[in-house]
């Protein structure tokens, strides 16, 4: 009866309230059907609709080209053949982390700790977005296209030796492939995606020149239409955003991350400021050695450790240093960006810049906007006209900002971490997953315009 009597009311509205309805009714089916269709198969969907896992990844699934694996996997093999620096390959090992680091003293924790290169970011990054919980097997369902190619390691192989000109051939194939597929052609590669070890610069060749630096992967008109995650960015750039170095700490869960930033935090810090690093008597730009000189007449107020005699490669040495001084410095190298930026701030020791591309316009995903929050900078003009500037500067820094500073840097240090691949963090974000959000939020950007 109750049945007939909703059946009658229904029955007797109007025209357009019945077209709609069912109109409604039909566009909920055919949705609900191509949503659950169109999911990623999975245990858990075996079972049912998994709502919690899609309601996770809706706008962050990201679909991985299964590249040729010329393109990666093969520089991982017989690599003593494949590189000219046999030690080279110690660092490849451990899905990139490279040798485990054994610590006989209380500078490191017991596990975790590696012997990192820092030019193997890809081979982690990799690693970790094969361990993503939001990858999908239906590039049409995926929000971004993740490209594992290793250009640095490619690169590697003629670095310094290429008489046939080799060193362009992998990246030209590269996008001739990509090109060739059907992810490509929705967007014209802006929804991709790929991640270097080495800086922009390393792949900016112009024209033919046998004799120029590196090799042409950037220069591209491909490849300019993707994302570009690199160590350090061409600042003009409008698609090459810049991620930390990889450090020597790779957490397994959160509470290692808590346990070291509890430890840093507690460190006694006796020296004023410190310089791991070494000249470059060849840059007539570098002021390396103008710090050098300033740190050693500062006497017992800095600490240098010199990486021309002592072994900068080991975690346990660098730490120790940084873990010791209340400020590191970090003047520009080769490049203006500085692996030994993220070791200090791993450290918990206040990083001192004197050029600003060395990390204010770099970083912007995982660095705070606000620099002085977390860093001092010395204009480098000032290094060369005053001989004692920089003790002087820093000692005029009240120990409530220092406090305050240091503060900000430990609070750093999930974001500018790189996980264990074999594991993942519960609540914290770190270098990878900032990473990838920075990319989904711009390609999203893309998308709506």
């Amino acid at each position: 009866m109750e049945i007939y009597t909703l059946t009658t009311k229904f029955c007797n509205k109007p025209v357009w309230f019945l077209f709609l309805s069912l109109c409604g009714l039909a566009f909920f089916t055919h949705h609900s059907f191509f949503l659950l269709y169109n999911q990623p198969f999975d245990t858990n969907m075996a079972k049912g609709f998994d709502t919690e896992h899609f309601d996770q990844c809706v706008g962050r699934y990201i679909y991985v080209h299964d590249l040729p694996s010329k393109f990666n996997v093969d520089f991982l093999k017989n690599c003593s053949a494949r590189f000219r620096w046999s030690e080279q390959c110690d660092f490849l090992s451990n899905f990139g982390l490279g040798l485990e680091t054994t610590d006989s003293g209380d500078i490191l924790q017991n596990r975790s700790w590696y012997a990192t290169y820092q030019f193997v970011l890809e081979i982690i990054f990799h690693s970790r977005m094969k361990m993503y919980k939001c990858l999908t097997n239906e590039s049409a369902l995926a929000s971004a296209i993740f490209v594992p190619f290793y250009p640095g390691l490619d690169l590697l192989r003629y670095l310094r030796d290429d008489p046939d000109f080799k060193r362009d051939s992998n990246s030209i194939e590269l996008v001739k492939w990509l090109t060739s597929k059907k992810e490509w052609k929705r967007m014209q590669g802006q929804d991709h995606f790929f991640v270097s070890g080495r800086t922009t610069w390393d792949f900016h060749r112009l024209g033919d020149n046998q004799s120029g630096w590196g090799n042409v992967l950037l220069e591209l008109s491909e490849t300019k239409n993707m994302t570009i995650l690199v160590p350090e960015s061409k600042r003009w750039s409008k698609n090459e955003y810049a991620i930390p170095y990889p450090t020597y700490f790779h957490p397994s869960r959160d509470s290692e991350v808590f346990q070291w930033q509890s430890k840093v935090k507690k460190a006694k810090r006796p020296y004023l400021y410190a310089f791991v690093g070494a000249s470059r008597p060849k840059s007539e730009q570098s002021i390396r050695s103008m710090i050098i000189d300033q740190c050693l007449v500062s006497g017992e107020y800095c600490n240098f450790y010199n990486c021309r005699v002592k072994n900068c490669k080991n975690p346990v040495n660098v730490i120790s240093m940084l873990q010791r001084s209340k400020f590191c410095l970090q003047p520009s190298g080769d490049t203006a960006t500085r692996r030994s930026t993220f070791d200090s701030i791993l450290a918990g020791c206040i990083p001192v810049f004197f050029n600003p591309k060395s990390a204010y316009i770099q970083y912007k995903w995982h660095l705070p906007q606000n620099y002085s929050r977390y860093s001092v900078y010395i204009p480098e003009e000032k290094v060369r006209q005053e001989p004692e500037s920089i003790e002087r500067i820093l000692k005029g820094i009240s120990r409530s900002q220092v406090r305050s500073m240091r503060e900000e840097v430990i609070g750093l240090i999930p974001r500018i971490i790189y996980a264990d691949p074999r594991s993942s963090l519960d609540t914290l974000e770190d270098a990878f997953d900032i990473a990838v959000r920075g990319v989904l939020e711009r390609v999203d950007r893309i998308r709506k315009k």
